[in-house]
């Protein structure tokens, strides 16, 4: 009986997210009458003066998180509205309502410099309605991306392909390697997510116990969980062999290209969240508290809105130091146009210049290096806690050349992706591009600026971190143009994210737009996404051949 009105329920919040606002109005009013009821069913409240408030049953104080939720979060006027005043009439009888934590999706971007979702423009509004009745929700993460909704569009339409449509591996398996990968880079936010999402589309939450619960088949996966996410040079086609003639537990080589993909998005889409800085969802554990604001909570949160005036004096103390650092950089890029022209340098030298800036990159130190110690919660998803990016550079271990000509995405990999799962190849090029070619001729506060050179230069040293090397580029440009606190942040955010901290956002690129470090993120995800592919598609061609 409890599963019938589980998925009953599911259904009544689901129906929110039709484009038919009689369908919606309906789907409000059921739930509507199951608050009055459960808010009945706790006896009388009069008594109970609404200061304090009743604390009540996780279960009715679930559907509360949910409705504040929809109160800021759904792109429907008609919902939202409703949803402000069924909380009020909630509180009016007594009961404690939640309240939101924090400011906004981003503990990073002032709140007031995202989009809200009730002053967007009407294409922005398509893709979030698309986003909401796709998910149910609208995420914080596609809060940030809509800094720049093409790129959206094509995030959320690839995402939703891996998680929802047709595809060889059962829906509760995607979710459930969701899981896996982003729970390497202890990534709570994706873990709740899906952790959500997987007992929704009916996994066994036994599963959720740790990677040994669930079967031998995912357990398999773990090793190359762990390698893409930190070592992806060290994947060989024995790797890949082990899964593929696992007997009874063998994978086939469509699920385990969808494996893959869904791994090094999730690793990728790890490194965007504590890139960005996102908070939890206002529904989840950590986005929403029942306990009344206290008068010093008060004071910072709502009256400074996040942006206290601590940080704006501190931004006007480092706009000397900062001065010109745009220009600077257009200067370089203008010098660097110009020797472009004049001198072609050897292929020797462009090899050197290469191993020189790979080396280099090895030895820039992410944040602090501290301990980072993965809860519990986070780790039983796992296996090997401990394996990680960083030591294999101390240790005098190298990573090997790859070079893009003997296998590159355009060329090879996006041909095996199609081929064995259809359509996705086409839809993970098309987002590689968007990330790669996103250009609104704009520097800072200047206008008309080709950027090209500067895209290259990030999504080359990302690459150039994992080996990968492109004959016809000059590793030379990268020093010219990123410099050491924007090669630490790219270092972390790409190899450790979990260590991304306020302070890395925002020492590099000071002057430029929060709009702009967005996009610099989105490179860096996709960046991250396509080297580790590339070597797991590598392997796998090998073992086919």
């Amino acid at each position: 009986m409890m599963e019938v009105q589980d998925q009953e329920s599911l259904g009544r919040w689901d129906r929110l997210g039709s484009r038919d606002l009689s369908t919606r109005l309906e789907a409000m009013e059921i739930i509507s009458q199951e608050v009055t009821r459960k808010v009945e069913a706790i006896g009388p409240l009069t008594s109970s003066p609404p200061a304090t408030g009743t604390v009540l049953s996780s279960d009715l104080n679930d559907i509360l998180a949910h409705l504040l939720m929809l109160s800021k979060r759904c792109p429907f006027e008609d919902v939202r509205e409703r949803c402000i005043q069924l909380l009020q009439e909630v509180q009016d009888l007594g009961v404690r309502i939640p309240r939101p934590l924090g400011n906004g999706p981003s503990r990073f971007i002032p709140e007031k410099e995202i989009l809200q979702v009730s002053k967007v423009d009407s294409r922005t509004q398509s893709i979030f309605e698309d986003a909401f009745a796709a998910l149910g929700r609208l995420d914080n993460i596609s809060l940030v991306m809509g800094f720049h909704p093409q790129y959206l569009e094509s995030f959320l339409r690839t995402q939703h392909y891996l998680l929802q449509m047709d595809g060889p591996l059962p829906l509760h398996y995607r979710h459930y390697i969701g899981i896996m990968a982003a729970a390497r880079h202890q990534c709570s936010y994706l873990v709740n997510l899906h952790v959500n999402d997987f007992l929704q589309v009916g996994g066994d939450a036994k599963w959720l116990n740790g990677l040994g619960e669930a079967p031998q088949k995912l357990q398999q996966l773990g090793e190359l969980n762990k390698i893409l996410a930190h070592r992806p040079w060290l994947i060989t086609k024995e790797h890949m062999e082990a899964l593929l003639k696992a007997e009874e537990h063998s994978w086939s080589l469509a699920e385990l290209i969808h494996a893959v993909v869904l791994l090094t998005h999730y690793h990728s889409l790890a490194s965007f969240t504590f890139g960005c800085g996102i908070t939890p969802e206002i529904h989840c554990d950590g986005g929403h508290t029942f306990r009344p604001p206290s008068l010093s909570q008060y004071c910072v949160c709502d009256i400074a809105n996040g942006n206290g005036h601590a940080n704006q004096h501190d931004d006007q103390l480092d706009d000397q130091d900062m001065c010109g650092e745009v220009e600077v950089l257009m200067e370089r890029m203008k010098q660097l146009q110009e020797c472009r022209d004049d001198e072609e340098a050897s292929q020797e030298e462009m090899a050197t210049r290469f191993e020189r800036e790979k080396t280099e990159s090895m030895l820039v130190v992410t944040s602090e290096d501290e301990e980072c110690v993965p809860s519990r919660d986070i780790s039983r998803h796992f296996e090997d806690p401990s394996y990680g990016y960083k030591d294999f550079s101390r240790r005098g271990e190298h990573v090997p050349t790859f070079r893009a000509q003997d296998y590159s995405w355009e060329d090879h990999g996006y041909s095996l992706v199609n081929r064995l799962y259809p359509d996705v190849g086409q839809m993970l090029d098309e987002k590689f591009q968007m990330a790669y070619n996103l250009t609104y001729n704009t520097m800072a506060t200047h206008k008309d600026v080709d950027t090209s050179m500067l895209r290259r230069a990030i999504w080359n040293y990302i690459h150039c971190m994992f080996g990968i090397r492109y004959d016809d580029y000059d590793y030379g440009e990268i020093n010219q143009l990123l410099d050491r606190s924007f090669k630490i942040y790219i270092k972390t955010m790409v190899c450790s994210p979990e260590k991304t901290t306020k302070r890395m956002y925002e020492s590099f690129w000071r002057q430029f737009q929060h709009s702009e470090k967005v996009h610099v993120n989105l490179l860096l995800m996709e960046a991250r996404m396509q080297a580790e592919l590339l070597y797991a598609l590598r392997a796998i061609t090998r073992y086919m051949t």
